[in-house]
């Protein structure tokens, strides 16, 4: 008899669940039709004659890249050289165990730049830099 009484709970419950969420539409019995006037404002709209604008740039298109001067950072610690590359418009870095043990830089004030790439001069900012270095303890 238990059994029963749960079995029909559930199922009541999972009803009106169901029910509930069944009808999403607007067109309920209180609601009008309004479906034809969507469709006749839709034709009227698509009709109409459009007004066609000068020539503008495609949004989609990108404008150039700003360039600027990326400075020497070989011989700082590996922070101080990430700083000062962001305050010259370098936001793409990179950072690399220059002795080829592929260590992760992990206090960037304990290495130190050996080398980077590209070298120090004029380059579009949204150029990639990469920044080679070893401990503040080994030799380049």
């Amino acid at each position: 008899m238990r059994t029963r009484t749960v079995a029909a709970a559930l199922t009541a419950a999972a009803l009106l669940t169901l029910t509930a969420c069944a009808s999403t539409d607007n067109t309920g019995p209180g609601k009008p039709d309004t479906s034809s006037q969507d469709t006749d404002d839709r034709t009227k709209q698509d009709t109409t004659p459009t007004e066609t604008s000068p020539e503008t740039p495609d949004s989609t298109s990108e404008a150039a890249p700003e360039a600027a001067t990326l400075p020497d950072l070989v011989g700082q610690d590996l922070q101080a050289a990430q700083d000062e590359a962001q305050a010259a418009g370098f936001y793409v870095l990179d950072d690399q165990d220059a002795s080829g043990q592929n260590r992760l830089q992990v206090f960037d004030r304990n290495w130190t730049v050996c080398s980077q790439d590209p070298e120090p001069g004029t380059h579009p900012t949204d150029t990639p830099v990469t920044l080679y270095a070893v401990k503040d303890d080994e030799t380049c």
